[in-house]
């Protein structure tokens, strides 16, 4: 004599493994094929089984046997897609924009590390006092700071830094017509 799945149930939420075991047995193939009908993708399906598979002992205890076990475990499949569906939608509408904003994050450090490059490039080509000069300034030194360093006035600083724009201007005009 078989017994039935209401009464595996039952001895399932008291904590019967073997029960438990037999129920999983029996059913396993249902949730999955349900699963997979609910969601359309198998690599889904399987993550819903193994979600249902390890609440389920927990979901026994609200087992009350007043409808079919198979009527209550597909109610607890169908429930556990919704849940699933909710949290889709929230991590969604929580990530909306991020897309973009990493797109445009990525896109300003390409820039950046270009325009970073070519000014590398274009200061080895600026006569050697003009670009110490200029890494000084570019690495936050004051005009002060730089003419204390290299030993020159202020006046001298200014000067230089505003040779060095001057190249670096005409090798930028001259890169646009190439």
């Amino acid at each position: 004599m078989e017994v039935s799945d209401e009464t595996l149930a039952q001895a399932a939420a008291d904590g019967d493994a073997a029960a438990f075991s037999l129920l999983l047995e029996r059913h396993y193939d249902t949730l999955f094929r349900l699963a997979f009908r609910l969601t359309g993708a198998r690599d889904q399906a399987e993550d819903l089984t193994q979600d249902i598979c390890a609440a389920l002992p927990a979901k026994l205890a609200s087992f009350r046997g007043t409808a079919r076990f198979t009527t209550w475990l597909w109610r607890v499949v169908v429930n556990a897609n919704h849940d699933r569906r909710r949290r889709q939608a929230t991590r969604s509408r929580h990530a909306d924009g991020w897309g973009d904003w990493e797109k445009n994050r990525r896109a300003a450090n390409d820039e950046q590390a270009e325009a970073v490059d070519w000014l590398t490039q274009a200061m080895r080509a600026l006569p050697d006092d003009l670009r110490d000069t200029l890494a000084l300034v570019l690495d936050d030194a004051t005009h002060a700071q730089a003419a204390d360093i290299l030993n020159i006035s202020e006046g001298t600083v200014s000067w230089r830094i505003s040779e060095a724009k001057k190249h670096l201007r005409t090798l930028h005009a001259q890169e646009d017509q190439i």
